[in-house]
């Protein structure tokens, strides 16, 4: 009976000496090797602040997630200062809202003052803060209207102004998600004459218009009255575009670059740690985290494994930092390891 053929290799020869199987052998050998990790401290928070007092607010479609009002979302955002997470994203909420959202340009807005607390407590925790009008416009969208549709131009200096507002307040970054044409340029400028120039600006330079964001716009209050926000967020159907929208954000001054939603353009944040050498970060969005939490509370899947699965994912992507309302969960999950 003739004796089976030895498995074939490049170049020929037997026995194969590369067998991959090897480097994946054992735990220990698995944890050396592996290339990308997920420390708590590229995490970022997103937090809702809204006016007003009492408690915290449950968010229906965000299990876990709160609105709090100014001095207890000082409190939270202490409290995940302590658990090592080293930055949070802000996102107000209107007390009254008109058509061009004055609100968002009040310095004794909801924002500002809850920048100011958590900066006189925790000087080091570092502070972003969204710059959108969509919370604060009787209308829902993300600038001012003429003719029924959002006005580009005369939009950027609402948006400016609220940047200069929270950085005077003293925030580390202002993060302008408006997608608006040269709103990284606005910001820059206004920032810079107005003697901010140590703000940086995190800029959401490839937001698409995701069916992600539905639980955020429950939180956030934002939906819009009619219509939706395809005329200025990026077609999901279109990469290119998404790459030439991040070229133009670093062109006009973008300290760090942000792709949204995380796991369904991962291919854009690939591309863009191919081609810049700035920071790049990714949003995991609102959607992403209530399909995790249903799917585990279900019983369909281990909740913890598949969070830090597509958290480190993003990772190896080539995010630097990742925007994850999982951040105090890693962080208790990290920090339970090392007691084991």
């Amino acid at each position: 009976m003739p004796r089976p053929h030895p498995p074939a290799r490049p170049g020929g020869g037997f026995p194969a000496k590369m067998r991959m199987r090897r480097l994946r052998r054992t735990s220990g050998l698995r944890e050396l090797l592996a290339e990308h990790d997920l420390p708590v401290r590229r995490l970022v928070y997103p937090m809702f602040v809204r006016p007003g007092s009492g408690a915290p607010e449950t968010i229906r479609s965000l299990p876990g997630i709160r609105r709090y009002a100014v001095d207890d979302a000082v409190r939270h955002a202490g409290d995940a200062h302590g658990q090592g997470i080293p930055a949070v994203l802000l996102f107000g909420l209107a007390h009254r809202k008109d058509p061009r959202g004055r609100e968002a340009r009040d310095p004794s807005g909801a924002v500002p003052r809850a920048i100011r607390g958590i900066k006189r407590l925790w000087p080091d925790l570092v502070v972003a803060t969204d710059v959108c009008l969509c919370a604060y416009t009787s209308h829902g969208h993300c600038g001012v209207l003429k003719d029924g549709r959002v006005d580009n131009d005369a939009t950027l200096p609402l948006l400016a102004e609220m940047a200069a507002v929270h950085a005077a307040a003293g925030a580390d970054f202002v993060a302008p998600s408006a997608m608006m044409d040269h709103q990284v340029a606005a910001l820059r400028h206004a920032l810079d004459d107005q003697g901010f120039s140590g703000t940086g600006v995190l800029a959401y330079g490839a937001k698409f218009a995701s069916a992600f964001y539905g639980p955020f716009r429950d939180a956030a209050d934002s939906a819009p009255a009619f219509g939706d926000r395809r005329e200025y967020q990026l077609d999901p159907r279109n990469g290119r575009e998404a790459d030439r929208e991040i070229d133009l954000d670093v062109e006009e001054g973008a300290d760090i670059v942000m792709v949204k939603p995380a796991l369904p353009a991962l291919d854009i944040l690939a591309r863009a740690r191919q081609r810049h050498a700035i920071p790049l970060a990714a949003f995991q969005v609102s959607g992403e985290y209530a399909m995790l939490k249903a799917a585990g509370r279900a019983g369909a899947l281990d909740e913890a494994a598949a969070v830090m699965e597509s958290l480190t994912v993003i990772r190896r992507a080539g995010a630097d930092l990742i925007v994850t309302y999982f951040a105090p969960d890693v962080a208790r999950w990290a920090r339970r390891s090392e007691e084991r």
